[in-house]
């Protein structure tokens, strides 16, 4: 799905309230009931909760499901993406939402800006997208996972991708700057250059190619392999300095490398090399007699990022899920993405559509059920008013119950006085 943000103004503070008790609930729940909404929620009545469930459901931002136990909703990747932007409006990150830049095989990328107009690149994590269609032979625990599961591997995947970027940014790596990161989505620098795979030909082949192996033995040394390093996942700068061959790419795409210690490093080692020989060879006709070697060229130097990144708090479980997840996407041609996607919005385009129909069958069952919530209301008011004045004892009342009836007279005008 594409990010749509055409809702986004119209949201009311109480609709991102029941936003969140749906993510919150999503912890729990594949759907959310929604009687836990109503709870985590808090807001003034279960009308306005109401209000804003049948809001939300419209928007696409949550899904109306029901079952055999009860009904309830499911947080789509649109309320996700909501919930995301809403953290980094909070934080100032980000400003105002253009238009989609790029796409990626479980991935879009979109330019945005902050408050002072500066361009940046917001990197939106779908996995699920590509991996459980594209690939016949996906473990069973991969076909079956929910929504709610792959909305917590993207969100896996941009802690990940986020820390490796800010490691490899702060030991001089040539990467985007990493600025910020909320759920499945990250913040990131935009880079003024263009993708590899655009690159028809090179004044000096032979200096670029070198810099390219030079970054993937260099990374290696520091104890990651990148795993898909490619002309998908390098920018090339046109205005560069000419004495620092290393400023003229900019690598990106991180969530998928691996520690130099995994069981299959050396296989992902060489399929890098292979895949920039490959590249070379075909669009620029350049073949080298000379490439990096595992057993030969790792050998660990400077801060070992790939043991950093692993204390920060990623359980075995969190990587070998991660790593499960997209090690299924790596496999997917990215020529075919495009043809993929398209097929992918084009049913999405078509479950609007149904969904836009059931919410339109459900509506007048929502406008009854508000009418009741409202009647609901209006009936506890009234009881708490009638206990409030039940609690209000009358003065009279009080008087004869302390000093009993037998001074109790009645005066010329009819009022009861006591002596």
């Amino acid at each position: 799905m594409k990010l749509n943000t055409a809702a986004m103004r119209y949201l009311t503070p109480d609709d991102f309230r029941v936003l969140t008790a749906a993510e919150m609930g999503s912890k729990n729940h594949e759907v959310v009931p929604t009687k836990l909404i109503t709870q985590i929620a808090k807001l003034k009545s279960v009308s306005a909760t109401n209000r804003s469930i049948s809001d939300l459901a419209k928007a696409g931002l949550i899904a109306r499901v029901k079952n055999a136990k009860y009904d309830g909703y499911r947080l789509t990747y649109g309320g996700y993406d909501y919930l995301a932007l809403k953290a980094f409006i909070k934080r100032d990150t980000v400003f105002s939402v253009g238009a989609q830049i790029g796409i990626g095989k479980e991935s879009d990328i979109v330019a945005v800006s902050d408050a002072k107009g500066t361009s940046r690149v917001l990197k939106i994590h779908r996995l699920g997208r590509i991996s459980f269609r594209t690939v016949k032979n996906n473990r069973d625990y991969l076909k079956n996972r929910s929504s709610a599961s792959w909305m917590y591997l993207s969100r896996l995947a941009a802690q990940k991708e986020f820390a490796f970027m800010k490691a490899l940014h702060d030991e001089g790596f040539e990467v985007p700057t990493p600025i910020d990161q909320s759920r499945h989505q990250i913040v990131m620098s935009l880079i003024d250059g263009f993708p590899m795979r655009q690159l028809q030909e090179h004044d000096d082949p032979a200096r670029l190619y070198q810099t390219l192996m030079d970054f993937i033995v260099r990374l290696a040394q520091h104890g990651l392999i990148h795993c898909d390093f490619n002309e998908f996942n390098i920018m090339i700068r046109e205005n560069f300095d000419r004495k620092d061959p290393k400023s003229e790419i900019v690598v990106i795409d991180f969530p998928q490398c691996v520690s130099i210690d995994h069981v299959d490093a050396k296989r992902y080692f060489e399929r890098d090399v292979e895949c920039i020989k490959l590249f070379f060879r075909k669009k620029l006709g350049y073949v080298s007699k000379t490439w990096p070697d595992f057993d030969r060229d790792v050998k660990r130097k400077g801060e070992a990022i790939d043991k950093l990144v692993g204390a920060s708090g990623f359980s075995k479980k969190q990587s070998k899920d991660l790593e499960a997840a997209l090690a299924q996407s790596l496999e997917v041609d990215e020529n075919d993405v495009d043809d993929q996607i398209r097929e992918d919005d084009e049913e999405n385009e078509q479950l609007a559509e149904d969904a836009e129909m059931i919410e339109d069958a459900d509506q007048e069952e929502h406008d009854i059920e508000e009418e009741e919530d409202d009647e609901e209301d209006e009936e506890e008011e009234e009881e708490e008013e009638e206990e409030e004045e039940e609690e209000e004892e009358d003065p009279l009342e009080k008087a004869i119950a302390e000093r009993g009836i037998e001074n109790l007279k009645m005066d010329k005008l009819g009022n009861y006085i006591l002596d």
